[in-house]
C-alpha cells in the first residue's frame, strides 16, 4: 500500500521561516525610514494649513492671534471663526506646536514643531526643529 504524504516537514517550515525572516531583515529598514520622513512631511502640512487659518484670522481681526487656540474660541472683535475645522492639532509626535508672536527674523509670527525629542535644537533627521518657512 502506498502512503500519501500531506501537508510539509518541519525541516521545510523552517527553510521557509528563515527565508520569510530575511526577507523582513531587508525590508523593514527602509520601511521605518520613511515612517518618519512622513512624519515630516505631515507637520510641513498640518503647519500650512494652520499658516492659512493665522492669515485669515488676521484679515477678520487685523492681527494676528496671541496663540492657535484663538482660532478655535476668541472674544475678539472681528472674530468669525472657528478657523480650523477641529482643535488645533499636536504634531505627528504628539507635541504641541510652538508659536510664537512677533516670530523670529522680523516675521509676523513663528511655527515649528521641536521634533520626534520634543526638544527644541534636536539633531538628526526626526529630532531636528521643522520650522515653517
Amino acid at each position: 500500500m502506498k502512503h500519501l504524504r500531506k501537508g510539509f516537514t518541519l525541516i521545510e517550515l523552517l527553510i521557509v521561516i528563515v527565508i520569510l525572516g530575511l526577507l523582513a531583515s531587508l525590508v523593514a529598514p527602509e520601511m521605518f525610514g520613511k515612517e518618519e520622513s512622513s512624519k515630516i512631511k505631515i507637520a510641513a502640512a498640518q503647519m500650512d494649513m494652520m499658516e492659512t487659518s493665522l492669515d485669515t484670522f488676521r484679515l477678520d481681526i487685523g492681527a494676528y492671534p496671541d496663540q492657535l487656540n484663538e482660532l478655535i474660541k476668541s472674544d475678539k472683535k472681528g472674530w468669525d471663526g472657528p478657523y480650523m475645522p477641529k482643535d488645533v492639532p499636536l504634531d505627528p509626535w504628539g507635541n504641541p506646536y510652538v508659536y510664537a508672536k512677533p516670530g523670529s527674523n522680523g516675521k509676523a509670527y513663528s511655527l515649528m514643531s521641536y521634533g520626534a525629542d520634543g526638544k527644541q535644537g534636536g539633531e538628526g533627521k526626526s529630532a531636528a526643529d521643522i520650522v515653517h518657512q
